[in-house]
């Protein structure tokens, strides 16, 4: 069964700690990013989600936003909690990061 809580890494170097999962399914904790290409000094920052819980679901789906506080944009991820063949815990997810637009017409490009 996958459970959230807890420190994660991933294969680019950046790392994130899950509280507990309450008994909806909200959760907060914070997010180090080591992929990014700003210019301010980068620091943790923090997230919320909400997943589907391990009781209605071995391998819940979830997701969660990331306010960052040394850029204005944000990042949502979403995603689903897996477990490998060796019972490792394993996060598969996918991301959608918006940067700020000057004006409307830019809008298009400041989504990655």
């Amino acid at each position: 069964q996958c459970i959230l809580t807890g420190h994660w890494k991933n294969d680019l170097g950046s790392n994130m700690s899950i509280s507990e999962v309450n008994e909806n399914g909200d959760f907060t904790g914070t997010y180090n990013t080591s992929v990014s290409a700003h210019p301010e000094k980068i620091i943790p920052s923090p997230l919320l989600g909400s997943q589907h819980l391990p009781d209605q679901l071995d391998q819940p789906t979830f997701g969660f936003t990331v306010h960052w506080n040394f850029t204005n944009s944000t990042t949502v991820f979403t995603g689903q909690c897996f477990v490998g063949d060796e019972g490792r815990e394993i996060l598969k997810t996918m991301w959608l990061l918006r940067s700020n637009a000057d004006k409307i017409g830019e809008a298009w490009k400041a989504t990655l």
